[in-house]
């Protein structure tokens, strides 16, 4: 008999005239497909510089979530006739090419196996996959010049043949894992762009510019000194005095934000905030006093999760040296590491990189108020963090009590604070907490999606004088998925371990409710081609499916071979034939 799977791999099979695909119509799960069942639409046809990719596996996100939530309200689908143009949501794809426009035989073939960098941007204008383009929620999808040909080159990844499908599409969450800890401020001023300099009437005198990189435009603010006035007019290729608000001297100067600001001596809290707020994207504030920051100053915790905005800090006269990076974004070698909100699917990823890292953090924090996640967290990644010397304490600060959770933290980081936060629940308060607990030079990765506008009140006192960060990265890039990919391919890394449940295409409203009920500890992964797998857990294959549940990994984690198994009883002989309009098999 025909090897089935080898066939599929191949990409041998005729190709259907319909395919199932989940659209969304509106905003609300109550749009998202018809009656609660994917539509059966024409196969995409392609043109000669276009791809018809096979979706093999499409992982689940609280993005997808989002996109149906808000609908044509998304950002990214603002002004879209949802009705009239539907989209077709999923962004974490495996995907293998099945047809190939004939301008593009001498880069494609049949069987070729790629996996998507999402955040597509095409001549200047962000479209990413699964949002303005369709997505992989579907059986198949149509690929054109946007992904090809998009402003960074192709946004197709090549995947190995031995790669598995979820693995491979579970790259994309976890290059925004990696992507995380590759945060980094610039090194000096951004050359040729805009820079603001403020101060306190007390900054005094001894305050030193570095010469390079130059800035386009300085603008010199109230309370400057004269001598910081003198450097700034030999650095600038221009210079402006400017008084009052902020708002305004950004909007005569600078619509698209400073892109450094230059806070000189103990500036109070609104000055700071006012600065703050006027940052270009990946705008910089750089503090720089002798002295304490009077009062905490209300941070935009959003602007740095998706602008990438940097708040850095000196207590020495060389404002170069507030750029300087004592260490890198990546967890400190042999450091302590504590993770907030630790049991979703996200933070079980943040854990997993930490335990299984070869010079990973020694103490390990994993904090969540649902204390199953908790123990499922460490049921899966405590022996490798033991088979390096390393211990992973799981704190549910709910059971403890505030007084009892903070001395544990005490206890673990033997009262010097951690050298790495990493923020996995979007609740604010969590990082006023968490902060105080962060030690000199250590990073604060605000990796939970807070929206922008959402304010903390912090102590910035320590940037100035310990050198902390506070980083933020939404997304990934070509480079985080081609590390990634590259990590999970030659074993350093295991994205399988993220599986946590799986099923079929006409399991997605199923499994994104799960996603946003947050039912399962690790990740959803749809199976588009394969049949009669309901949303299934992966404890549960031991009933429904006892041959896949024999070939999983210790401690039930998802494999290569289970999932080849997987497929061989479950794709169809041949194509799977479309389904009517009520989305059942016709």
């Amino acid at each position: 008999m025909p090897d089935k799977l080898a066939g599929y791999k191949r990409a041998e099979a005729a190709l259907p005239e319909q395919m199932l695909a989940w659209q969304l119509f509106g905003a609300g799960m109550e749009n998202f497909g018809r009656e609660g069942r994917p539509s059966a639409v024409p196969l995409p046809a392609i043109g000669p510089r276009e791809l018809l990719l096979r979706v093999d596996a499409c992982g689940l996100c609280f993005s997808d979530i989002k996109i149906i939530r808000l609908g044509g309200e998304h950002p990214r689908l603002r002004g879209r006739n949802l009705s009239r143009k539907p989209v077709t949501p999923g962004h974490e794809a495996a995907l293998t090419v099945v047809r190939v426009g004939q301008e593009l035989a001498d880069r494609f073939h049949m069987g070729d196996r790629f996996v998507v960098q999402a955040d597509i941007i095409y001549r200047g204008m962000g479209l990413a996959f699964g949002y303005a383009l369709q997505g992989a929620l579907a059986q198949y999808v149509a690929v054109g010049k946007e992904v090809l040909e998009g402003d960074e080159g192709c946004y197709l990844l090549p995947v190995r043949p031995e790669t598995g499908y979820a693995e491979a599409a579970l790259a994309e969450p976890w290059a925004c894992v990696e992507a995380s800890y590759r945060a980094e401020h610039r090194p000096g001023f951004k050359p040729d762009g805009v820079l603001l300099i403020v101060a306190d009437s007390a900054a005094g005198d001894a305050w030193q510019l570095p010469k390079e990189p130059r800035p386009r435009l300085a603008l010199i603010h109230d309370f400057v000194p004269e001598t910081v006035r003198q450097q700034a007019a030999r650095l600038a290729r221009e210079l402006h005095l400017v008084t009052g608000d902020l708002a305004a001297v950004a909007q005569e100067y600078a619509p698209d934000g400073f892109d450094d600001v230059i806070a000189l001596g103990p500036v109070g809290a609104k000055l700071l905030e006012r600065a703050a707020a006027c940052l270009a994207h990946e705008g910089v504030l750089a503090m720089c006093s002798a002295q304490a920051l009077p009062e905490a100053v209300a941070v935009d915790v959003g602007r740095i999760h998706y602008d990438g905005i940097h708040l850095i800090g000196t207590d020495k006269p060389g404002i170069a040296q507030a750029y300087q990076r004592p260490r890198t974004g990546e967890l400190a070698r042999d450091g302590s590491a504590w993770f907030i909100g630790a049991g979703g699917p996200m933070g079980q990823m943040h854990v997993q990189r930490a335990a299984q890292m070869r010079h990973g953090p020694k103490v390990m924090v994993a904090s969540d108020i649902d204390s199953g996640r908790l123990e499922h967290l460490r049921e899966r990644f405590q022996p490798a963090a033991e088979r390096r010397g390393a211990r992973l304490i799981c704190l549910n600060p709910q059971e403890l009590g505030r007084e009892q959770f903070e001395a544990e933290l005490t206890t673990a980081s033997d009262g010097r604070g951690f050298t790495d936060i990493v923020l996995l629940a979007p609740v604010p308060p969590l990082i006023e907490q968490a902060a105080p607990f962060l030690a000199a030079d250590g990073v604060f990765n605000l990796f939970a999606g807070l929206a922008q506008g959402t304010l903390a009140q912090l102590d910035l006192t320590p940037v100035v004088a310990k050198g902390q960060r506070f980083t933020g990265t939404s997304g990934s890039h070509i480079s985080d998925l081609q590390l990634t990919l590259g990590k999970a391919e030659s074993g350093e890394l295991s994205p399988n371990g993220s599986v946590a449940a799986m099923g079929d295409l006409y399991a997605t409203k199923e499994g994104l409710e799960g996603v946003r009920d947050g039912r399962f500890p690790g990740k959803v992964v749809i199976y588009p081609q394969v049949r009669d797998l309901p949303l299934t857990a992966l404890p549960d294959l031991k009933d429904s499916l006892p041959s896949v549940h024999a070939k999983l990994a210790e401690g039930e984690i998802w494999t290569r071979e289970a999932e080849a198994e997987l497929l061989r009883l479950r794709l169809p002989a041949q194509a799977p034939p479309p389904s009517d309009e009520a989305g059942e098999p016709s």
